[in-house]
């Protein structure tokens, strides 16, 4: 007999195998993700150009971009570089330390009320002319408020001026100077920016301000970045790298500027300007609103086309020492150059918000492909969707925004993430309270589950190991089935573009199903089962940075003790199920006695007393009830709502009784009208009636018809009935 061998052996197929594409703005379409060195992520991100109070829009781009990091590093795997800049020399930053300068040395002047009302009406007037040209109607519209803001406030200080009020005259001084800060500093700058030369006023709000945006990112659980970047630092760097521009024939000097020669650039046979948005080729005013307010004169350009690497520092800006005289880097340049120090001359990601694409981050793409002479500084281009206040366009300029220590007290960050988890990061999102609702409806349904599995499995720990393995159902053949396939749909959306909306769906789906399967499996519950389903959920949720803590399983307790919330849970639960459990005792004796005075005192502590220390008790029928530590706040908020909602039931209960006893009371009057009197009151309709009291002709003496006097009949007759039985209850003394 010949020797066996074995047989061949065939790995299995899979052709639909999800991979991960995400959305290229150099394509306008998904594209697989492709790293250029094995496993390692090079990633460059613009940051904010600090000159004011972070917003809503910053957290737009930045809780985001957070979001799709900690899922590209901690779902996907991937080692990432984190790349971030600060940008604290810019047109914004000069002008913003300039006027609060200025602002704050008129303050300090303490000038007349003559000099105060005649600055009023030039800024009225400065404002006024803004309004004519202004072609926005957004900005209109703003100037146009800002304008009736300021001319109330004049008028109400013209007012006790003229009756001699003194007490109100600087009360209402002080109201029109801040109703014009704005303004005002604008004209003053206007007026003495050029007289402004002291460097460190340049320096110290940017320093302010970056302190700010990092509080602010912390406040919402973003990652910091592996390396931050600041123009300051980079200024040598950013001359070197015109210089070799210049070298390559890609950049000229103009008069003390340098500016990028787009037209050459573009006509190598290698490079393409406008490879973002190749439409916007030519939009001078995109290009010039890019330049920044204080750019130099377009005059000295080759073509309009062209931008400025580098710019001449004219009076009242700061300035550094360069091959071309002493000036200031231009906005686009800092990213091109600090995003190549670090990274190289091709990165993998380039992420930033939708309005930077045209010009500053085709302009970015232009300078570093000129420099390095390659067409792929960039391979994937994501940019985060605009954010809108309740449907309006939001904007610092519109005076329309909403910062993010403002939303901070409105929700937590963990909320506001759920928000953006809830919304395809590449479109819109509407920051608005219906937005909001659906984040907060999300969070407590979550949150719920988790309190309700975390009692399961407290319940639990005195089974005994062979105990929590017991045969599977076809409840629990179901439910594990759903969990396998809710961890399919999760990857399959987390593939496609990181559809964060998509995953959070098929966890909701997963929740419900293990909550159907608790309430319908009564005392008899696969805790295994619930456990390793939680344990998903919560690193699932821990990835997304909605969990900040180790805590094993759900969200950890808000609280303002310095202790360590899993402590909380670990130390005080004990007691609580030692106390549960006595309650759950006194509460049967006290139905078995019928005790209301018992059940009451049970009662009481369940919805008045733990609730002021964060502890919710849920009684549950033919189980244990169940100890959920929660947020004190959120405790007494819904005990509050419960208040509320019971007041609501006992006004619409005596509501209802009203009713009732108003129509008993209509009824009872109804039957003491004799028959021959029922009609005699409706002069409306009848005007004639024969010896029985029956109607016979209609308000306009006309005979009423045979039809209508039979049915008039059976309602006299029907009376009668009532009547006489209302007679005999008199009779009774009923």
């Amino acid at each position: 007999m010949s020797k066996r061998s074995q047989p061949a052996w065939e790995p299995p197929t899979c052709s639909n195998k999800p991979v991960l594409k995400l959305f290229n703005s150099l394509t306008r379409q998904k594209e697989v993700f492709v790293p250029q060195t094995s496993n390692h992520i090079k990633w460059y991100s613009c940051g904010p150009t600090v000159y004011d109070a972070s917003h809503m829009g910053h957290a737009r781009s930045y809780v985001t971009f957070d979001i799709l990091r900690r899922i590209l590093a901690d779902y996907f795997g991937y080692e990432i570089s984190y790349v971030m800049n600060i940008t604290d020399i810019d047109d914004k930053i000069i002008k913003r330390a300039r006027q609060n300068y200025l602002y704050q040395q008129y303050l300090e002047k303490n000038h007349d009320l003559s000099t105060t009302l005649l600055h009023a009406k030039n800024v009225l007037a400065d404002v006024s002319a803004k309004v004519k040209v202004t072609q926005d109607d957004d900005k209109r519209a703003m100037l146009d408020r800002m304008v009736g803001k300021i001319t109330a406030a004049v008028d109400s200080l013209e007012k006790v001026v003229e009756a001699n009020d003194a007490e109100n005259t600087l009360k209402y001084q002080k109201v029109l100077l801040e109703e014009m800060k704005d303004p005002l500093s604008d004209w003053l700058d206007g007026e003495l920016g050029a007289k402004v030369t002291e460097n460190s006023i340049f320096s110290e709000l940017p320093k302010h301000w970056e302190a700010e945006f990092h509080q602010d990112m912390d406040s919402l659980n973003v990652l910091r970045p592996d390396v931050l970047t600041r123009v300051s630092e980079f200024v040598p760097e950013i001359i070197a790298y015109i210089e070799k521009i210049i070298d390559n024939g890609l950049a000229y000097e103009s008069n003390g500027s340098v500016y990028f020669d787009v037209g050459a650039f573009d006509s190598k046979s290698n490079h393409h300007y406008a490879k973002l948005v190749p439409e916007a080729y030519g939009d001078v005013k995109s290009l010039q609103e890019g330049e920044g307010d204080l750019s130099c004169e377009t005059k000295d350009k080759h073509s309009l086309n062209d931008f400025a690497l580098w710019k001449a520092s004219k009076a009242g800006e700061p300035r550094w020492d360069s091959p071309w005289g002493q000036g200031r880097p231009g906005w686009h340049i800092e990213c091109s150059v600090m995003a190549s120090a670090i990274l190289g001359d091709s990165m993998d990601i380039h992420t930033g918000g939708v309005d930077l694409k045209f010009p500053h981050h085709d302009n970015e793409l232009a300078q570093a492909e000129a420099y390095y002479d390659n067409n792929h500084w960039v391979r994937y281009f994501l940019h985060s969707g605009h954010l809108k206040i309740a449907g309006c366009k939001m904007s610092k300029s519109l005076k329309n925004f909403v910062t993010i220590q403002d939303a901070l007290k409105r929700h937590s960050a963990r909320q506001l993430r759920f928000a953006f988890l809830l919304h395809a990061w590449k479109d819109t999102l509407d920051y608005s309270d219906n937005t909001m609702e659906i984040a907060v409806s999300y969070e407590k349904m979550v949150n719920e589950y988790f309190l309700s599995i975390k009692d399961i499995i407290r319940s639990s720990k005195e089974s005994s190991l062979s105990d929590s393995y017991e045969k599977w159902s076809g409840r629990e053949l179901d439910l594990y089935k759903k969990f396998v396939q809710t961890k399919e749909n999760v990857h399959k959306a987390l593939c496609d573009n990181i559809d964060t909306r998509s995953s959070l769906d098929a966890l909701r789906e997963c929740i419900t199903s293990c909550n159907i399967y608790c309430r319908d499996s009564g005392s008899k519950l696969n805790v295994t089962l619930l456990h390793q389903i939680a344990l998903y959920i919560t690193k699932m949720m821990k990835i997304f940075g909605t969990i900040t803590s180790d805590n094993q399983i759900g969200f950890p307790l808000a609280s303002n003790s310095t202790c360590n919330s899993s402590n909380v849970e670990e130390i005080a639960m004990p007691y609580l199920m030692i106390l549960s459990q006595f309650r759950d005792d006194v509460r049967t004796i006290g139905k078995h006695l019928k005790a209301s005075e018992i059940l009451q005192l049970c009662d009481k502590l369940r919805d008045d007393i733990l609730p002021n220390v964060g502890v919710r008790l849920e009684d549950i029928e033919g189980r244990p009830s169940a100890v959920k530590l929660v947020d004190k706040e959120t405790l007494l908020q819904e005990k509050e709502a419960k208040k509320a909602e019971e007041a609501k039931r006992a006004a619409e209960k005596a509501e209802k009784q009203a009713k009732l006893a108003a129509a008993q009371a209509l009824k009872d009057a109804q039957r003491k009208i004799p028959p021959s009197e029922l009609f005699k009151s409706e002069t409306d309709k009848y005007s004639q009636f024969d010896e029985t009291g029956l109607p016979t002709h209609d308000q306009e003496g006309k005979e009423i018809s045979k039809g209508l006097r039979k049915k008039l009949q059976k309602l006299q007759q029907a009376q009668e009935k009532k009547y006489n039985e209302y007679l005999d209850s008199m009779k009774n003394g009923i």
